[in-house]
C-alpha cells in the first residue's frame, strides 16, 4: 500500500503560501489511503521473485463451468491441467509427474492450501480440490517456490481460500449441463470486529462422458481468523470432503476414434471404483508482526485422507494420516546502505504410524476376498531453507537461498511373514541463486540458477518392487535447471515469456528393472526438460460507453527427451504435447454482458518410451456468453464446449515399449457438451 502524502506536508506547504500571499481559505480537503486488494498484494509479491509465475483470478474462472482443477488452471502457460472427467487431472509443470495417471497422487508440483502443506511424502492426493472454496491460486513454475520450501521440479502451487474479507455475507451457485452435471455451492463470510469467518457447502455430480465414469462428490470448507491486536493474528482452516468415482479406463487410439464414450472392457467388467469415503484437512497458521520489521508465521496441519481402490483384480484398503508444521521467519534490513528481505524457513510432513495398506482379492459386488499382503508406507520430508533478496543497485535485485532437505521412506511388507523391508533416510541439498532487473515501470527481465530435490513415495518402494513382498531402494530424482525470462505491459498488452533448461538426473519414470518382465517406476537414466512459456493478454480494442475487444493466450513448449539413453537414445519422453496453446477472444459490454470464443489446440503425445505409437494432435473450439450485474450480485453464464464434437485424447499414461501396437493408454477428451450456471451474492 503506498501512503497519501502525508498531513504533515500538507500543513508545512499551506503555512508557506499563508506567509507568503496573506491569509487564503482553504476548501476541505478529503485524503485517502487507497487499501490494496489482496489479488493486487499477490500479483506484487509474485513481480517480485525472479522467475516464472502465474496469478489465477477465480472471479474471472467463475464466468463459466467450474468442475474441476482443469478449469482453474486453464489458460495459464507452463501450465498442463487435463481432466480425465472426473476430479482427478493430469497436471505436469515442466515435465513433472510427466508417467502419472490422471487418477493417481501428483507427483513433482508441491502443493498447499492457504500457505500450508498439502502435499506429502506419498504425493498429493485430489479429493480436497473444490474449485468453488478458492478465492485465487498461484503457481510458482520451477524453483520460483523455494521460499515456500518447494524444492520440485514442478515448483508449487498454492490455492488460496475465501475468508470473510473477500467473500459475500451470502452466496448461492447453482451450474447445470451436458450428461446429467450439477454442481451447487452456498457459502457466507463477514467480519465481525476483529473476527472473520467463511464457510461454504458444495456438492456436485455428474454420469460421465464414457460409459460406467459417473461421479459425485460433497464437502464443507471454513476458516475463522481473529486479530487479537495490531501485531498477532490467527486462522483455523478446515476441510473435508467426500467423493465417489466409477472408473472407465483407458482406451485404444481406434476407440476414441470411433467409440470414445465406451468403458475399458475390462474396467467394465470388474465394475472397477474408487471411492474417498471422506477426506479431513484441519489447520491453524499464526501470524507475529515484530517491531523491527520482521514477522514470524507458524503452521499446523492434521490431513487424514484413507481411501478404497477397487481397481484391477485387487481391492486395496488404505489409511494415510500426515501431520505437518510449519515455520517461517521474514524480515527487511538495510544492510550497507542496500535493502536486504531475507526469509528463514522450516517445514515438515510426516506420515503417522497408522499410514498402511491391505490388500484383498476382488470378488463379486464389494465384498473382499483373500487377503494376499499386508504393508505400511512411512515417510517424513523435513526441509530447512534460507533465502535473500539484496538491492546491489537501484531496481536491481540479487536472490539467494540454500536448502537443506531430509527424506525418510519406509516400505515394509508384514503379511505375509516372508515379507521385506526397506528403510532409506537421505540428506540432501537445493541451492538457488537469481538476478531481477527492472529496467522501467513496465519492463522487467530476470534469470536463476537453481537445483531440485524429488525423492521417491515410500508406496512406490513397494509397487516398483519386482517382487511382490521385497520392497525395493530407490534415488533422489534431481535436477539442475538455468531458466532465464521477462515480463511487462506495452502495446501488445500483459505479457510474459520464460525460457528454461534442466538436466534431470535419476527421473522416476516407468523403467524395464528385469528384462522381459513389466516395467516399474523406478530411476531412470539421465534425461533433460528444456522449454518456452509464453503468455498474453491484450486489449484490441477499448471506446468508453462502447465497450472492450480483448484476447488472452498461453503457449508453452515442452521438449523433455532422454540424454544417450542405451536402449531409447536421445527419444521423447511420453505423456505431454510438445506444443499447447490456449486462447479466449473476448468482447465486454459496459453493461456487463459479455461474448467470446476459445480454442484449445495440442499436437501429437508420444504414448511409450519407445516413440512407437502416437495420439494424434487435436484442435477444440468452444463459445462462452454470460452477465455480471453492476452490482456485483447476479452472475449468469452459457458455456458452450468442443463445438465440433472433436474426438481427441484429454490424458496419455505412458507405457514403456508397446512395439507400434494400439495399447490402450489414453483417456478420451469431452465431446460437445452445453453447461449453465447462475449465482447470485447478497453484499
Amino acid at each position: 500500500m503506498r501512503p497519501t502524502l502525508p498531513l504533515s506536508l500538507l500543513a508545512l506547504l499551506a503555512s508557506s503560501a499563508t506567509q507568503a500571499t496573506g491569509r487564503v481559505e482553504l476548501d476541505q480537503v478529503l485524503i485517502e489511503d487507497q487499501q490494496q486488494t489482496e489479488l493486487e498484494a499477490a500479483a506484487e509479491h509474485l513481480r517480485e521473485i525472479p522467475g516464472a509465475s502465474n496469478l489465477v483470478d477465480m472471479n474471472r474462472v467463475g464466468q463459466g463451468r467450474v468442475a474441476s482443477n482443469q478449469d482453474v488452471l486453464a489458460y495459464q502457460p507452463g501450465v498442463f491441467a487435463q481432466s480425465a472427467g472426473n476430479d482427478g487431472i493430469k497436471l505436469s509443470i515442466r515435465g513433472s509427474g510427466i508417467n502419472r495417471a490422471p487418477g493417481a497422487h501428483g507427483s513433482g508440483v508441491y502443493t498447499m492450501f492457504d500457505g500450508l502443506p498439502l502435499t506429502g511424502p506419498g504425493g498429493t492426493p485430489y479429493e480436497l480440490f473444490e474449485p468453488l472454496w478458492l478465492s485465487r491460486a498461484e503457481v510458482l513454475r520451477g524453483a520460483n517456490g523455494f521460499d515456500q520450501g518447494a524444492l520440485a521440479l514442478g515448483g508449487a502451487i498454492n490455492y488460496v481460500t475465501h475468508t470473510g474479507y473477500d467473500a459475500a455475507p451470502l452466496q448461492v451457485r447453482y451450474e447445470v449441463g451436458s450428461r446429467g452435471y450439477q454442481h451447487r455451492h452456498i457459502s457466507s463470510g463477514q467480519v465481525l470486529g476483529n473476527l472473520d469467518y467463511y464457510v461454504a457447502l458444495t456438492d456436485s455430480e455428474y454420469d460421465g462422458y464414457q460409459a460406467h465414469s459417473s461421479g459425485s462428490a460433497k464437502g464443507i470448507a471454513a476458516n475463522v481468523g481473529y486479530r487479537f491486536n495490531p501485531n498477532l493474528e490467527t486462522r483455523f482452516y478446515l476441510r473435508y470432503r467426500e467423493t465417489e468415482n466409477d472408473l472407465a479406463g483407458r482406451l485404444t487410439k481406434d476407440q476414441i476414434k470411433h467409440d470414445p464414450r465406451a468403458a475399458n472392457a475390462a474396467y467394465l467388467a470388474r465394475d472397477d471404483s474408487r471411492p474417498q469415503p471422506g477426506s479431513t484437512w484441519v489447520a491453524n497458521k499464526t501470524t507475529f508482526y515484530l517491531e523491527d520489521d520482521a514477522r514470524v508465521e507458524a503452521g499446523l496441519v492434521y490431513h487424514d485422507f484413507p481411501m478404497d481402490l477397487r481397481e484391477g483384480p485387487m481391492r486395496l484398503k488404505v489409511a494415510y494420516t500426515d501431520v505437518s508444521g510449519t515455520l517461517n521467519y521474514l524480515r527487511r534490513d538495510t544492510l550497507l546502505g542496500h535493502e536486504s528481505k531475507t526469509t528463514v524457513g522450516w517445514r515438515t510432513t510426516k506420515h503417522l504410524p497408522n499410514s498402511g495398506a491391505s490388500q484383498f482379492a476382488r470378488t463379486s459386488g464389494d465384498n473382499f476376498g483373500a487377503r494376499s499382503r499386508d504393508f505400511s508406507y512411512q515417510g517424513s520430508d523435513t526441509v530447512l531453507h534460507v533465502g535473500n533478496d539484496l538491492e546491489l543497485i537501484p531496481d536491481l535485485w540479487l536472490t539467494t537461498g540454500l536448502a537443506m532437505i531430509y527424506t525418510r521412506r519406509e516400505s515394509d511388507v508384514s503379511y505375509p511373514a516372508t515379507g521385506g523391508k526397506v528403510s532409506q533416510h537421505d540428506w540432501d541439498y537445493a541451492p538457488r541463486l537469481g538476478l531481477r532487473y527492472d529496467i522501467n515501470p513496465h519492463l522487467q527481465v530476470y534469470g536463476n540458477l537453481s537445483r531440485s530435490v524429488e525423492p521417491p513415495h515410500p508406496w512406490s518402494l513397494i509397487w516398483s518392487a519386482t517382487a511382490a513382498t521385497q520392497p525395493v531402494e530407490m534415488q533422489n530424482q534431481t535436477a539442475t535447471t538455468l531458466e532465464l525470462g521477462a515480463r511487462g505491459d506495452s502495446a501488445l498488452g500483459r505479457w510474459d515469456l520464460a525460457w528454461y533448461y534442466s538436466q534431470v538426473r535419476h527421473e522416476l519414470l516407468a523403467v524395464e528393472i528385469v528384462q522381459g518382465l513389466p516395467a516399474k517406476e523406478y530411476n531412470a537414466s539421465a534425461t533433460v526438460h528444456q522449454g518456452v512459456e509464453a503468455g498474453l493478454d491484450s486489449t484490441l480494442w477499448e471506446q468508453a460507453g462502447r465497450g472492450k475487444l480483448s484476447l488472452r493466450q498461453a503457449y508453452t513448449f515442452s521438449d523433455f527427451h532422454y540424454r544417450d539413453d542405451d536402449t531409447f537414445a536421445d527419444n521423447r519422453l511420453p505423456g505431454i504435447p510438445m506444443h499447447y496453446y490456449q486462447a479466449e477472444l473476448r468482447y465486454d459490454w459496459p453493461s456487463g454482458f459479455y461474448a467470446g470464443v476459445n480454442t484449445q489446440m495440442a499436437s501429437k503425445v508420444q504414448v511409450d518410451y519407445a516413440n512407437s505409437y502416437h495420439a494424434d494432435a487435436y484442435a477444440l473450439l468452444g463459445a462462452r456468453l454470460g452477465w455480471d450485474s453492476p452490482k456485483q450480485d447476479w452472475q449468469t453464464w452459457l458455456d458452450l464446449r468442443n463445438l465440433t464434437n472433436k474426438r481427441y485424447a484429454a490424458t496419455v499414461t505412458p507405457g514403456y515399449n508397446d512395439g507400434g501396437q494400439d495399447i490402450a493408454r489414453s483417456t478420451p477428451g469431452e465431446g460437445f457438451a452445453v453447461y449453465a450456471g447462475v449465482s447470485y451474492s447478497f453484499r
